[in-house]
């Protein structure tokens, strides 16, 4: 039981590197968004020069959406056994619209939780499910203005 924590560990530590390698021939940057707490990730693709008669004429860089994360950012420390950080958080909490929960809310998951057979292979970031307050809707795009969707 001991070796395969072990393996985990070592494969985790050897993905968190190559998953932060920056992709060649570009850059992410962030744009700011509405909030100061709301960076969207963008790729800023470097071009080659077009030939032309006269030598070659210089091309801008590309800026495309940049789905990838935190990842590919050099600056970002990733942990794959810590997970993410909760980035919408702050926001989520704001809205007013939900509430965490005291506990895991299934019999399955509240079993699993408290199992020592499992403590080896449990992630330890573990955070409290959240729920809707009565009478909120939680439907993505139900007529709120959704600063996460910005770019």
């Amino acid at each position: 039981m001991n070796a395969i924590p072990t393996t985990l560990q070592q494969q985790t530590e050897q993905l968190s590197e190559s998953v932060t390698r920056p992709i060649p021939g570009s850059r992410k940057i962030f744009v700011e968004g509405s909030r100061a707490d709301l960076r969207v990730p963008m790729r800023e693709i470097a071009l080659t020069r077009t030939p032309t008669v006269f030598g070659g004429e210089e091309n801008l860089p590309v800026t495309v959406y940049d789905t990838s994360g935190p990842y590919t950012d050099p600056d970002a420390r990733i942990d794959l056994a810590a997970g993410l950080p909760a980035l919408r958080a702050q926001w989520i909490a704001e809205r007013g619209d939900t509430e965490l929960l005291g506990a895991l809310s299934s019999e399955f998951g509240r079993g699993r939780e408290h199992d020592p057979k499992l403590a080896a292979v449990r992630f330890p970031g573990r955070v409290l499910p959240r729920k809707a307050v009565a009478g909120a809707y939680l439907l993505g795009l139900w007529g709120l203005p959704m600063p996460i969707i910005e770019a």
